[in-house]
């Protein structure tokens, strides 16, 4: 189900949408409001807003962007020159009053793609960690944060945005570019791995990183990389 707060300064307007919500069989009301400051204390938990603009206390524009984490919105409004602001904030879509069932319907339908979507999203960033044992502990590495990986006999050194000195664990450089995202990493060479997204300048030959690392690309894995480089 989506929890959802239907916020508009107009009774009949939101008792519409009330009856509305009521018909949409995967959404489930949790509170309605006629002012934007009244919904400040369902907020949590909750997936999304069906939102007026252009109230007298506090502007359903004004509302959600003093929220530091608001949830997805449509808006509803009888102004349609709202509507490129509205999608300035990452609005789910508009709807312009007066607005009928079957346009309130494919609004909904397209509010459950997108959480669906940022939920799938979510799911995989939280497979984004990788980790490692080295002695007798696990260190976790978000491999979004990586900037390139050195192999080192045995052990790889595994370097960080943000730190200065590397992770260093026993790991094959063979399993670790299987581990990582194939869109955003490539091995270079048999010494080295890269973070696609920290390169700073790059020819077939040689890499630099944009922390200033100048790196080789070897014979064997030019072909490649030169398409990666083609196709940018």
């Amino acid at each position: 189900m989506i929890r959802v707060i239907a916020i508009d300064d107009e009774p009949l307007a939101l008792r519409q949408l009330e009856m509305y919500i009521a018909k949409i069989p995967f959404l489930e009301l949790v509170a309605t409001c006629n002012r934007a400051a009244a919904a400040k204390p369902y907020l949590e938990g909750v997936d999304a807003i069906f939102l007026d603009i252009n109230m007298p206390d506090l502007s359903g524009m004004d509302f959600i962007k003093s929220l530091p984490n608001p949830p997805v919105v449509v808006f509803t409004t009888a102004y349609s020159e709202y509507a490129v602001e509205g999608f300035r904030v990452n609005a789910v879509d508009y709807l312009l009053k007066p607005f009928s069932f079957k346009e309130f319907e494919a609004s909904c339908a397209k509010l459950r793609r997108h959480l669906e979507m940022r939920t799938a999203l979510d799911d995989r960033e939280s497979d984004h960690v990788l980790h490692f044992k080295a002695d007798y502990r696990t260190i976790s590495v978000d491999v979004r944060k990586i900037v390139y990986v050195e192999s080192m006999s045995e052990y790889v050194k595994i370097y960080l945005v943000d730190s200065d000195d590397p992770i260093i664990v026993l790991y094959s450089m063979k399993n670790l570019i299987e581990q990582l995202p194939a869109s955003r990493f490539m091995r270079i060479h048999r010494s080295y791995i890269i973070a696609l997204g920290h390169i700073a300048e790059a020819s077939r030959t040689s890499v630099r990183l944009d922390n200033d690392k100048h790196l080789p690309v070897g014979e064997l894995y030019r072909p490649k990389f030169g398409e990666y480089l083609a196709s940018c």
